[in-house]
Formats: C-alpha cells, structure tokens, sequence
C-alpha cells in the first residue's frame, strides 16, 4: 500500500526582524518597528526558555543543536534520528514515537515550526510519524546558540580587549574629520566606516562587562587563603586599574569627537539609507508600516549613537558607563580590604573559626554514619527527633526491624496531635458529595460519545464518494483506525505456480518461489457501539483519495466500502434503555449513603 498527504505550514515565526524595545530613532524617521510591551507577547517568548529546565533538557538541546547546524532546512522524524544516533549523547537512543513527543513540545514552546510538505510512507504508522516535518525558528535559534555560548564559556574569565578603544578613538576622529570636511564623506566609506566602528565598539563593551561579572563572581568569596587572596590582589592591582586608566584617558577624547559629529549625524545616517537601503527597502503595506519588521545593522539608527555617546558621557544624569566602571572598581578594593582584615584577624585568632570549621568538616567525612549523627549532636546539639506511638493502617504489615527513617509514613490525627488525645470531639462529617464531579465526568462522556457518532455518520455519508468530500479530523482518525485493524485482520495467502492456483500446496513458481500477500477480500472491521463497518478491498489500478483538514491521504489499489452494521438498528434501544437503568440505579446509591451519612 502507498500513502502520500500534504499538510498546510502551520505556525509562524513571528520573530523575524523584532527590534530591540525601547530604541529611540532620529528625528524625522517613520516608525518602522513597534516595541514589544503587551504581556501575553512577553510569555511566549519567554516560554521558548522552558526547554532549558525541563527534565528532558540535555535530550531538547541534543535536539535543537542538530537543528542549529543546518540552514533553511526541514528536517522529519527519521532524518532527525538518524542524525542524533551519528553525534551520540543523551538523545541518541530516543525512539521515534518519543523523539516525535519532544518536537511537538519544542514546537508549542516556539523554538521550532512545521514545514509543508508531502510525505510519502508505505504503513499507516510510518504516515502517522512522517506526516510532519520541523524547521527552526528564529527565537529558537538565537536562544540555543546562547546557550551553547553560556555552556561553552560559563566559568572562564574573558580578557578586555582594550586595543580596541584605542580604535574606535582613531575611528571616530577620522569620521567626524571626513564628515565636516567640504563635500561630506563618500556613503560606501561612511558605510564600512560605522560598521566597523559599532563592531570594535560592541565587541570592547561585551568583553568588559563579562570580566566584571567574573569579578563580581570572585568579591563574593570570603574564604581566599593566602595565595588566592595574592592572585586576587594582582588582577585589582593591576589589571583592573589598567583598564581603568585606559578607559579614564581616551573617554574625554571620545566624547569631543562624538560632539564633533553629533550635529551632523542626521544628515549623514539619511545619505547612508538613500544609499544603500538594504531590508529596510521592502515594499511597503498600509500606511509607511513594512511587510517585514527589520532590524537595522547597527549604527544605522539614531539611538546606536545615542548608546554610544551614553557609554562615554552623562547624557541623561544617571552617569555614564565610565562612571560606573570607576565605581565597580571602587567597589572591588573595598573587598579586597575586607579579605585583608579577615585574613589579619584570622592570623591573630580573632573573630575567625574558619579553622574550627574545617576540621570539624573533616571529622564528618571520615567518621562512619552512626558516629557522624554523634559528632552532629556534640557539635551543634541536634537531637533526633521524638516518635509517637501510632499504629499503621491494618493493610500494611510493617517488620519490626525497620527503621523510622525507612519505614512508611503514619497520619496522626490532629486530636493527638494538638491535645495529646485519641477522643473524637464533634460531629461526624457528613459524606462529601461528588455529584457535581459526576456529572461533569458524565457530560465529557456524552460528549466524546456524540463526536464519534457524528465522524461515524459522516464517513457513512460519504461512502463511494471520498473523492468529492472533505473529511474532518475527527471522521480521518476514526477511519484510519478502522482501516488499520482492518488490515491487521486481513489473512496472508500464497499465490503462484504453475497452474495459476492458490493454496498452501501449489506448486512454486517459475523462480522456484510463491508470493505471499495480503487476501483483502475479507479484510474488515467494525465498532459495534457506533454500528460502522469498513470492509478493504484490493483492485488493481485503483486509487482511493481522502481528504482533510490534515492533508490528503492516497491508497494505492485499495478501494474502501463503509456501511452500518447489522446489530446497529436493534442495539440502539437497548443501550439507551441500559444507559437509563445505570443512571437510575447510580442515583438510588448515592441516595442510600447520604441516608447513612445523616444517620451516623
């Protein structure tokens, strides 16, 4: 049997070209990109991180780590699998219908999208498990690789790269020179000018603020003996106030060349778009908004600049950069001071039981488990804790030898625990009813039962006419598991031989061999409680089509024949009938137990 369906692109990426929130653009520009401030926009973003903490993140980072390595490229379950077995790692031995589980949950996450395509699969399974295909998503993207950054490089200290502060100096006085110079700047040489200026500019302010998260992480130990507190206090000492003093001398000399440009900078970024428009050229829709939201290379946007001057200059009287790397600096030797006092006390025996603490840490490591709850109570005066006398429940037979740590857990009831008593004050509570949880369980029962005979009756209606109708997902599911336990009850027979005859004892063929296939002559299966029957035949040339929402499914050489069957008429009474009785018969017990209950 052949089978071949084509699915709708389901999803959007929605990501594609977003724009950084809060930029300013300069004056006279159009608004080109809206800001991302509604709420239900934030979650499902964010939502795109849940791969990360999730029990199974090792196997969706395998996952979206193949994903990353290819580009424009769809990927199915089988390709997918094939690729994770040749990297190896935790995803590696993922079966298909588990792999399928996981693409399905990164795609309602947003970190992947489905593709449209045709699939073509020799089994209903093999349909079932190709019929999609998976492609990445820009957020998806973005997030694995900083992942992948952060996993590559969490722990490693970065160097400054403070050569390039000196080039972005030597560059910005080199633009604003050409800038006001009669006739202005050619715009391919201011492009690649601003270019490489922003690339220097971004790569030194990236490498300065992870050295001072590294920093950060090293203040907050207090526990540096001797030759790490030395380390410490040449990488202050030395490395920080070099960079300190380079940043110091060349951030006046920044902010005159910025100030130099500043009134310039609109008609040079306007000279710059009439050149070379790049995506921000697509044809526009409605009135000036564009089709597809772009984000600018940087320094094509006013507020790049305004970032820039922010970094090296107070523009807004919250200080600039500078002013805060003085500060973090500052900060850092206040710390450095603190460990030097605690070093000096700790070597005079003040104020420090640092000693004390390890030496205690090393009694409990070597020390056996019943000699360490010892030590524990000698050091810090814990005692195990009071046992009260309860008897388990009468199904849970208990040996005498188990310990209270291992042994199960017994309720106490709140009369003993409170006063110290096993009497019962009160009244007795009432039986809780669940009347309401019933009847919602009934009407969700009802209600699937209802959905299955409507796909039933409309496969019925459309028997002989699959070609000309379009099905519902539900009518498609339920056919195609008629279908399959329809050729899971079909019988094998063996044909060939010289006499054209069928049969265990015919002869072989002309190779010596006899064909085995499938007799769908008596290929059937029906479902008693919706009266449908779906009888399968073979007929050479054939082509059956069926249609949906899903996608068109094709057989190849199979006709389907759908009908009610005969049990179907005279059984609907008699389940209405048995339906009323058990509905009644639940009524009068629930009836009974309140009457206990009230009794009681």
């Amino acid at each position: 049997m052949g089978a071949s369906a084509s699915g709708a692109a389901q999803g959007a990426d929605g990501q594609a070209g977003q724009p950084v929130d809060g930029q300013a653009r300069r004056p006279g520009a159009e608004e080109e990109a809206r800001p991302v401030g509604d709420g239900e926009e934030a979650r499902r973003r964010l939502d795109a991180y849940a791969y990360l903490s999730a029990p199974e993140r090792l196997e969706h980072v395998a996952i979206m780590r193949v994903f990353c390595g290819t580009l424009l490229a769809d990927l199915a379950v089988p390709d997918l699998m094939t690729k994770l077995r040749r990297a190896g790692g935790p995803a590696g031995g993922l079966d298909a219908d588990t792999l399928t589980v996981r693409l399905e949950q990164l795609v309602r996450w947003g970190n992947l999208l489905r593709s449209s395509h045709t699939v073509k699969a020799s089994s209903i399974s093999e349909y079932q498990r190709s019929r999609s295909r998976y492609q990445l998503s820009r957020l998806g993207e973005r997030i694995q690789r900083d992942a992948d950054g952060v996993l590559a490089e969490a722990d490693s200290a970065r160097e400054v790269s403070n050569e390039l502060l000196a080039l972005v100096e030597r560059g910005l006085r080199e633009l604003a020179g050409l800038v006001t110079a009669p006739g202005g700047i050619e715009p391919q040489d201011g492009l690649e000018r601003i270019s490489t200026l922003f690339v220097q500019f971004s790569e030194f302010a990236d490498s300065v603020r992870d050295f001072y998260a590294y920093l950060g992480q090293v203040l907050s130990r207090y526990d540096l003996d001797s030759a790490e507190y030395q380390g410490f206090k040449e990488l202050l000492l030395d490395y920080v106030e070099a960079i300190t003093e380079d940043v110091a001398f060349r951030a006046p000399r920044i902010s005159a060349a910025l100030d130099t440009l500043w009134p310039h900078l609109p008609v040079l970024l306007d000279r710059l778009d009439t050149h070379a428009r790049g995506l921000a050229g697509l044809s526009p829709q409605g009135e000036g908004r564009m089709e597809v939201r772009v984000q600018r290379s940087r320094g094509r946007e006013f507020a790049d600049w305004e970032g820039l001057r922010g970094w090296f200059s107070d523009t807004d009287g919250q200080g600039s950069q500078v002013d805060q790397l003085r500060d973090a600096t500052l900060r850092a030797l206040q710390s450095l001071l603190a460990n030097a006092k605690r070093m000096l006390r700790s070597a005079t025996g003040e104020m420090s039981r640092r000693g004390d603490l390890l030496r205690l840490a090393r009694w409990f490591d070597d020390a056996a488990p019943q000699d360490a709850h010892d030590i524990a109570v000698a050091a810090f005066g814990l005692y195990g804790a009071r046992h009260l006398g309860v008897p388990p429940a009468a199904d849970e037979a208990v040996p005498a030898y188990t310990s209270w740590w291992n042994g199960p857990v017994v309720e106490v009831p709140v009369a003993l625990r409170e006063r110290g008593s096993r009497a019962q004050r009160g009244r007795t509570s009432s039986v809780e009813d669940h009347s309401t949880q019933k009847q919602r369980l009934r009407e969700a029962a009802r209600e699937r039962a209802a959905a299955r005979e409507a796909a039933a009756d409309e496969l019925r209606s459309a028997s002989g006419r699959f070609a000309e109708v379009r099905l519902t997902p539900a009518a498609l599911g339920l056919l195609l598991e008629l279908l399959a336990t329809a050729l899971g009850n079909a019988q094998l027979r063996r044909r060939g031989g010289p006499d054209g005859q069928d049969g265990e004892d015919g002869a072989d063929g002309q190779d010596g061999k006899r064909a085995t296939e499938f007799d769908l002559d008596q290929a059937h299966s029906e479902d008693a409680e919706l009266g449908i029957r779906l009888t399968v035949r073979r007929t050479a040339g054939a082509r059956c089509v069926l249609h949906s929402a899903d996608g068109d499914l094709l057989l190849d050489d199979l006709e389907l024949d759908i009908d009610r069957t005969s049990a179907a008429v005279g059984g609907e009474a008699e389940t209405q009938a048995q339906a009323e009785a058990e509905a009644e018969a639940e009524t009068e017990t629930e009836t009974e137990a309140q009457a206990e209950a009230s009794v009681s």
